[in-house]
Order: C-alpha cells, then structure tokens, then sequence
C-alpha cells in the first residue's frame, strides 16, 4: 500500500456514484458526490432515509466500493487497492462505532475492546495494555472485567467505542452511535465523542437523524436524493 501523504485533504470524494442493480431495477443511491474533510474535524452527515448518507458512509469505511468517481484518503488513490489491501487500510487507519454495540454478550468489556487487536496480532501484552488504555479514556476504568449484561446502555456504547479506538484510529466512523439510547445517555456519548475529536484528534464523520446530536459536530452535511445538498459550519454545542 502507497504512504498517506499527510499534506493531502485527510478525505475527498469526487463525483462518487453508487448503483445497485441494472436496468429499469437499478438504484442510484450516491449521483455524484464531492466531498472534502480535513483532519480533525467532527462532521454530522444528515438527510432523510434513502438520500444516500448510509451508502456515503460504507464507501468511507471500505465496506463498500463506488461505481464511479474517486475516493481520496490523504491523498491515496483507494480505488487502487485490492482487497486485502483495503482490509489492512481499514485495520489501519479505521475505527467504526455503530447504532448496536454489536458486544459479544457473554465476553468482558476488556475482551471485547481486545478482540480487534487479535486480528492486528498484537501480542497478548500489548494488546491488554491498548484495550486498558481505551477503556480507561472512555471513562470506564474498573469496569473492564463486566460482561455486556452488567452495564447500562450507555456503558455499553462506551465500551464499543473503546473498542474502534483501541487501535488509536485515524478516523472515527460512527452509524447512529445514539440510536439505542435515551436523551440522557446520548448526551454523554456525544460529549465523549467531542472529548476524543478535540484531546486526541480524532477526525469524526457521524450519520445521525437528530439535530440535537448533530449540533455536538463542528460542520453538518446534508444528502438529498444521493447528493450533497449543502454543507454548514456551525458554533459547537459546549
């Protein structure tokens, strides 16, 4: 894989296109996205069901690959890559945070922030010393030995929070991160997501349907109809 050349914008899509299906089937769920984020900003990407944010954020994530356009990541033509290559970028330079925690239920909360450092084939040491690090920048020192049923909903998140950053990922990528939880809870995991984007730089892209949760992001892109209709700076919830 290329060297990341850190002088290039961190993100930048150019003229992405997504099509599922052929014919008078297809779905065009991205119609020529451009798309720019710089390191270390916390962006909320918004707009209703089917204008295209989910599909923006799995092309993002190297889940999925566009149909046409570029897909730049500090500079790193992606479409280049093969397979395992994007795999290795993922693991590299990823960390996903989803609407389900997504916790392997009967699995202490450290061994479930371990279980992504296995693959990396960390050595037992270090990996322990990564996951207790993250749980303990997530605000749960002391709770590392509980299983997913001990703690509350909002624990749970944290703990799969901990989890995408226990790797020390350039980009934090997180789907609904408060879609499971009540006001109270989502609060403090946006407060904490705004903790990792400001303490340790972490670049933030967040699809979120609340306005609330968005306003905790430092600039809001809205999808209309799989384009970006505008893109805003706003003043940061505190």
């Amino acid at each position: 894989m290329d060297t990341i050349a850190s002088s290039a914008p961190l993100i930048e899509l150019r003229d992405v296109t997504k099509t599922y299906g052929l014919g008078t089937a297809a779905v065009h769920a991205l119609q020529g996205v451009n798309l720019r984020i710089d390191e270390g900003e916390f962006v909320a990407v918004m707009g209703p069901s089917g204008s295209g944010k989910s599909t923006c954020m799995h092309i993002l994530g190297c889940l999925d690959t566009p149909t046409s356009g570029e897909y730049f990541f500090a500079g790193l033509d992606l479409a280049k890559l093969t397979r395992k290559q994007r795999a290795l970028f993922r693991r590299s330079y990823l960390g996903f945070v989803f609407q389900g925690f997504n916790l392997l239920t009967r699995t202490s909360a450290l061994e479930n922030v371990e279980l992504p450092l296995v693959y990396r084939r960390l050595p037992i040491a270090e990996r322990r010393e990564a996951a207790l690090h993250a749980l303990d920048a997530v605000g749960l020192k002391g709770w590392e030995h509980h299983t997913p049923g001990e703690l509350s909903g909002g624990q749970e998140q944290r703990v799969a929070i901990a989890r995408a950053i226990a790797s020390d990922p350039t980009v934090l990528l997180a789907d609904e991160p408060t879609g499971n939880l009540d006001r109270t809870r989502s609060r403090e995991i946006m407060d904490l997501l705004v903790s990792l984007n400001r303490t340790r730089r972490i670049t933030i892209v967040m699809v979120t349907h609340d306005p609330e949760m968005a306003a905790y992001a430092s600039r809001i892109v809205h999808f209309v109809d799989g384009l970006v209709e505008a893109a805003e700076r706003q003043k940061v919830v505190a």
